[in-house]
């Protein structure tokens, strides 16, 4: 009898550690306020500096139509608004940190933000080949916010958003969100910057992730979600999984024992 109830009891210890709790699997917690209140507080997002790789969409307006069409490399039809057509149409940043315009050649742009690209095409546009009263438009943007994610969320590879700012949240809600044997506790960022590589783990079921400078991503971020270990155990998700998983075993090991008695 004894043996029963000590089998019983580690049941029961083994159901309780095995499943996932709420807390695992909740995001943005308020863990360190004891009310449900909390502060709302502004997150400061650096302006992104351009790498290599990186690619650029570059429009330019003007009165003079037939002028400005020989500075644009962009079809017309629906494959330029596609993400191929913004590939092949637009503008890579070479390994030397330069990309190569139309008329105005070669463009060095690394380590210098959109805005601060727009500016020079302006200035070098104005002084060499429109007047100011031509009323000139320029649009930079990124070809796409691409990012990369794998690991446990429902669609894993490398993803492409057409906004200018994204955060963490819809990057996993863009890939189908992390799994119930996700750790969300433990989301690895790798970002590349002038520098080299920088990895950094953030937990995301904490409200105060919102401040850190991880938040928002970069382009070309690496996503990795980690496995909780209940996925290594293999004794199921919930409560109901792990107990058939030890009924499954107290089961066996009681069918074992009565063939060892014969």
């Amino acid at each position: 009898m004894g043996k029963y109830l000590f089998g019983l009891l580690l049941s029961v210890c083994v159901l309780f550690t095995s499943c996932i709790s709420t807390h695992d699997l909740v995001y943005l917690q308020n863990k360190n306020e004891t009310t449900a209140e909390t502060s709302i507080s502004a997150v400061q997002s650096k302006p992104y500096r351009l790498q290599i790789n990186d690619v650029l969409s570059i429009s330019i307006k003007a009165n003079d139509s037939k002028l400005v069409e020989i500075f644009s490399t962009t079809n017309q039809g629906e494959l330029a608004k596609s993400e191929a057509g913004l590939y092949f149409n637009g503008f890579t940043v070479d390994d030397h940190g330069n990309i190569r315009m139309p008329i105005l050649g070669e463009l060095n742009v690394i380590g210098y933000t959109l805005d601060e690209v727009r500016q020079r095409i302006e200035k070098q546009l104005l002084a060499e080949y429109f007047k100011k009263e031509a009323n000139i438009f320029v649009i930079v943007k990124l070809a796409g916010f691409r990012y990369t994610i794998n690991g446990e969320v429902g669609s894993t590879g490398t993803k492409t958003l057409f906004q200018e700012h994204v955060n963490i949240m819809e990057a996993i809600a863009n890939s189908g969100d992390i799994t119930l044997l996700g750790n969300r506790k433990a989301v690895t960022i790798i970002r590349k910057t002038p520098t080299g590589n920088e990895m950094h783990d953030i937990d995301l079921t904490d409200s105060n992730v919102i401040n850190s400078p991880y938040y928002y991503l970069q382009p070309n971020d690496y996503i990795y979600v980690k496995p909780l270990k209940q996925k290594t155990w293999g004794t199921g998700k919930t409560g109901i999984e792990s107990l058939g998983t030890i009924l499954t075993l107290l089961s066996l090991g009681t069918t074992v024992l009565l063939l060892l008695k014969r």
